[in-house]
């Protein structure tokens, strides 16, 4: 969330933020920012009370020492008095608590001051593109759909028999080239750029959705596992959810603790299904494998110290071309503008890969660096290293995420990209270590 005493100080910095990002959230702002006052002001008023009691509790014993009884009676009288008063406004601070928080964590983050100005996702303006140029093909291009049922890689028919809409089963040495590039891209990022790899739950507590921003706005994007779990205070149940990314459970790994200076940046990866209803995505991307309720991403997350977040976006951006780049996949690097950039990002790229069928490109992986956005939501900090015997400081860490890629589009990618006049896909070079040396994959 953001700093509430940033919105304190400057409301109208908030307010242009809010504005550039489109202005869907302006309202909220408002309300947040009336709260907030109306909160701090009760608060104000309830200490300035309990401050008032204690006084007179003193009073009293002074009063009472002193043979003064009168006095005494009149000062545990205020004590009541103050006492009754107290319990009806702090009856009124809790759920006045419970709102300003609420508004809080409704407000996306503030966009970075370099982030382009824009409208819609039509602004966004093109970086940079990849060394591979889009192919010239001298027979009728197909798409995913029609390549991938040819070499006997996709069965939409049974998946939906058994799920539903918007799931696949891919089969075969389809199945395997998925295989390959998820593996592919584990290594290159474990063995190549430096992250540590690890297996993470799919399962997650509402708290740690709450960390990375899907909670609370975006809960009909998630699957519930409609299973209840108590508390860890015991107060409640809680429905737990399944992961819509990696960077869920990945980036939540520092929640509540704190971590020395010495040992940031933490880079890590993952492999993992992400589930997601696509509920503010019906009609698009109806037929294919584009848009799935289920898919696999492998994610790269970090975990730096604040003044190294501007560089580790480029960096982590450069790991997730590098895929791109090794598979010769004609690829362009995007900014989003302020309208465009997701709900915990300050700053965003995309990565876009070409898509011969529709001969455009489409995205294939999202870039962010989300400040102290997600951890001060997760009280994730850092201590700052000791200085003159005494301990250093602790204050946020900053997060940062990316697709290193979306395995599926990448198949889609590879599939379109790499298709033979015949129905066959050649196999790009990289992979084929991967593939136990197949070069082709023939029609079925």
């Amino acid at each position: 969330m953001n700093d509430p005493k940033l919105i304190r100080k400057e409301p109208n910095r908030a307010r242009k933020g809010i504005q550039d990002r489109g202005g869907r959230y302006l309202s909220v702002l408002e309300e947040y920012i009336t709260s907030d006052v109306a909160h701090r002001e009760l608060l104000q008023e309830v200490e300035e009370m309990r401050s008032k009691r204690n006084e007179s509790s003193k009073a009293i014993g002074k009063a009472m020492a002193s043979g003064d009884k009168e006095t005494a009676e009149n000062f545990k009288k205020t004590v009541t008095e103050l006492k009754n008063l107290m319990a009806k406004k702090e009856e009124e601070l809790s759920p006045l608590a419970e709102k300003t928080r609420g508004l809080l964590l409704s407000i996306p983050h503030l966009p970075e001051d370099s982030v382009p100005l824009g409208k819609s996702e039509d602004d966004n303006p093109v970086v940079r593109e990849g060394d591979a140029k889009p192919r010239e093909f001298d027979f009728e291009v197909k798409d995913h759909v029609a390549v991938g049922e040819k070499i006997g890689a996709f069965d939409f028919e049974t998946a939906s028999k058994l799920s539903g809409s918007r799931f696949a089963i891919v089969k075969g040495l389809g199945a395997r080239l998925q295989r390959a590039i998820a593996q592919f891209m584990l290594d290159t990022h474990t063995g190549e750029h430096g992250y540590t790899e690890m297996w993470v739950p799919y399962i997650v507590r509402p708290e740690v959705l709450e960390g990375t921003g899907q909670l609370p706005k975006f809960e009909e994007d998630l699957y519930k596992t409609g299973q209840l779990e108590e508390s860890e205070d015991g107060s409640q149940t809680q429905t737990n959810y399944l992961i819509p990314t990696a960077e869920v459970p990945l980036t939540n790994i520092v929640r509540d603790a704190i971590t020395d200076e010495e040992q940031l940046p933490l880079k890590i990866t993952g492999l993992t299904p992400c589930f997601r209803q696509e509920a503010g995505s019906y009609g698009k991307d109806v037929k294919g494998f584009i848009r799935q309720h289920q898919f696999e991403k492998v994610e790269l997350v970090w975990i730096v110290k604040p003044e190294d977040a501007a560089e580790a976006l480029e960096v982590l951006t450069a790991h997730a071309e590098t895929i791109l780049k090794k598979l010769n996949l004609p690829y362009r690097v995007i900014e989003l503008c302020t309208a465009d950039i997701g709900f915990a990002a300050k700053k965003t790229y995309d990565l876009e890969v070409w898509l011969p069928s529709e001969k455009r490109y489409r995205e294939i992986s999202s870039c962010s660096n989300c400040g102290d956005f997600q951890a001060r939501r997760m009280n994730a900090r850092m201590r700052r290293k000791a200085v003159g015997g005494k301990k250093g400081a602790v204050e946020l860490v900053n997060t940062l995420n990316g697709s290193g890629l979306a395995v599926g589009r990448t198949l889609v990618a590879v599939l379109e990209n790499y298709q033979n006049a015949d129905g066959s896909v050649t196999v790009p070079e990289a992979l084929r270590p991967y593939m136990g040396g197949v070069e082709t994959i023939k029609p079925a």
